[in-house]
């Protein structure tokens, strides 16, 4: 298989169609594609956000009205007139201010609240769409790729996109919309000062475009920095027994601390920039309210301004800068949004390199043999790993692969469950190819036992069970039986019921190996293939293990992958790999006799046992 041992050789993901992060405009197509199932709750968001940005636009008339109300009322009970008229204007002045305020946060709580269930909603089914391409693609797409990566697009980018549609989606259209209502309003009412806010924001939008077009570089760099650090940390955190047993804990932080540093310098760099923005927006608002003072004062003198007005043009001022505030301070939520978005779309867009042909058909039971047929294979154009590799497997037969690391071994395991496609020649099931056959009864009858044990939370029941849910107690306890673990699941309280998780230790090693072969027992493939199954336990339980794999090859199709030769010496056919060609094969004394590179495997593993 690829080298999966070492981070430093992993890549980004990586495939024909996966380039840089989509760009703004796609961006909003991928999250818009999302969204717009729920268009009646993003028009009446829309609506009450228009609500509420009109009468954000009165307010300040109102309270214009209430300033002058006010002034008259108190001028009029100074001078002992008629205050009482002038005191129930003013009263309805306020009151009329209230019920703006009012309507402005009751729209503001519907729309955050129905908004909130369109981002949670949208989120949930871009998560569920990655998830399940994920299943659809092949062995070569994870191998080409970094699991924390991979998480990273789960996690940080699909909450980004949250946090854009339960926040700055709403922030953006209120202040584009509060921004062209207040210009309209200001410029009704004095032309010379709505002009002077205008000409200020211009000049602050072309800074702010300039910084935030610096900053987006930096804002997508640092979700793909960050997949990278989640990716090594993941790794770490999986392998972390086997770092303490080595003592190379200084050495692990030494190597995290790029990767960390890396991330550090990108995000510092983005937030930097955009943490300019607000500060830069806010000092031009001050600005600019300095200058309707100044040029309003002089207005007020000549009569042809009021001091209500005059109020009302600095609250102008505050809430036209505010939105564009707002937005400048949504920026790299927006950006992060869109980034997350092109990183999710780059994953939905792979296209899968091993799907069914158009005249599929059905695996059918074996009647004869199974063939590899000048079979070549490369994982990187330019490297073969198989060269013209010719096998034949008779029904109900054992055939043994044997061969140093890097023989290929695995490879022809990879290829017999259409994990990867062969470059030529074909693999055929009684003459029938194995692109003909579909993937999904291809899988069902070809049954694995790898050398590293999966089990998945739930019960040893499930766990038995998975890939046949429908199997009856009686059937899961006799392939529990014949993997020889069912005492041992009997021994334990809850028996089939108890739960494994990747916090009890109540299995060993071997004993999640049985049970991973009664899993397999369970489906009844057709063709087994076991992958070293035995290679990782102690020499007791690799007999125990040798047992229950005996009771599987009864009468079955069977391929089998060993380094330890002594599992393989009463196999029915034995075929030697080296470079990846097939270079001897035969039976046990046929290739002993051949006194050729087997004799030599088999000498260097039990002679020199013989004679200590």
């Amino acid at each position: 298989m690829a080298n999966r041992t070492g981070f430093g050789n992993r890549r980004r993901i990586v495939t024909g169609d996966m380039g840089e992060p989509t760009d703004l405009i796609s961006g909003i197509k991928f999250i818009f594609s999302y969204i717009k199932k729920y268009w009646f709750a993003l028009i009446v968001v829309v609506i009450l956000i228009l609500v509420a940005t009109y009468v954000q636009v009165l307010a300040p008339q109102i309270m214009a009205d209430a300033i002058n109300q006010m002034t008259d009322y108190l001028k009029t009970y100074l001078m002992k007139g008629d205050y009482q008229a002038k005191y129930d204007i003013f009263f309805g002045s306020i009151v009329k201010m209230l019920i703006a305020y009012g309507l402005i946060a009751l729209s503001s709580f519907f729309y955050s609240y129905m908004m909130a269930g369109v981002a949670s909603n949208s989120s949930a089914k871009i998560r569920s769409s990655l998830f399940n391409k994920l299943q659809k693609l092949s062995i070569r797409f994870f191998d080409a790729s970094n699991e924390g990566d991979i998480l990273s697009r789960f996690t940080n980018d699909i909450d980004n996109i949250t946090m854009l549609l339960n926040q700055a989606f709403v922030q953006i259209i209120s202040s584009i919309a509060l921004v062209v209502a207040i210009t309209v309003q200001m410029f009704s009412d004095n032309v010379k000062l709505a002009a002077i806010v205008v000409l200020l924001a211009v000049f602050n939008i072309i800074l702010v475009l300039l910084i935030t077009n610096k900053a987006k570089n930096y804002v997508d760099k640092q979700q793909e920095k960050l997949g990278l650090l989640n990716g090594y940390i993941d790794e770490k955190i999986t392998g972390q027994k086997l770092i303490i047993t080595t003592g190379t804990e200084d050495e692990t932080y030494n190597e995290f601390i790029p990767f960390n540093e890396d991330y550090r310098k990108t995000s510092q760099k983005g937030q930097a920039l955009s943490n300019i923005l607000f500060p830069l927006v806010n000092g031009i608002m001050l600005v600019s309210i300095g200058c309707i003072v100044f040029f309003g004062a002089d207005q007020i003198k000549s009569g042809a301004l009021s001091v209500g007005l005059l109020v009302a043009f600095i609250t102008y001022a505050q809430r036209f800068f505010q939105p564009i505030t707002q937005i400048v301070s949504q920026y790299s939520v927006f950006r992060l949004a869109l980034t997350g978005a092109g990183r999710a779309k780059e994953v939905l867009d792979v296209k899968e390199d091993v799907v069914d042909s158009e005249k599929t058909i059905e695996f059918q039971p074996i009647k004869k043999e199974v063939q590899l047929k000048n079979v070549n294979f490369s994982y990187k154009k330019g490297e073969p790993i198989l060269k013209n590799v010719n096998i034949s497997l008779w029904k109900g037969r054992k055939i043994a692969l044997v061969g140093p690391t890097g023989s290929g071994k695995t490879t022809i395991m990879n290829l017999l469950n259409r994990f990867y496609d062969v470059d030529s020649g074909d693999i055929l099931f009684d003459g029938v190819s194995i692109k003909d056959i579909s993937l999904t009864s291809l899988r069902k009858n070809v049954g694995i036992v790898l050398q590293d044990n999966i089990l998945f939370g739930g019960t040893i029941k499930e766990n038995i069970a998975y890939g046949n849910e429908d199997a009856s107690q009686d059937e899961i306890e006799a392939a529990a039986k014949a993997a020889s673990i069912h005492d041992y699941i009997m021994s334990l309280e809850k028996g089939y019921d108890t739960l494994v998780d990747n916090s009890n230790s109540i299995f060993s090693v071997g004993q999640k190996q049985l049970i991973c072969i009664a899993r397999t027992i369970l489906t009844n493939p057709e063709l087994l293939i076991l992958d070293e199954a035995t290679s990782n336990v102690d020499t007791v339980t690799e007999a125990q293990i040798q047992i229950a794999i005996n009771n599987v090859l009864v009468n079955r199709t069977s391929f089998v992958i060993a380094h330890r030769l002594k599992t393989i010496i009463d196999a029915d056919h034995i075929v030697v790999l080296k470079d990846g060609e097939v270079i001897e094969q035969g039976n046990h004394e046929q290739l002993l006799a051949l006194n050729g590179f087997y004799a030599e495997l088999y000498t260097n593993q039990f002679v020199p046992s013989a004679n200590s």
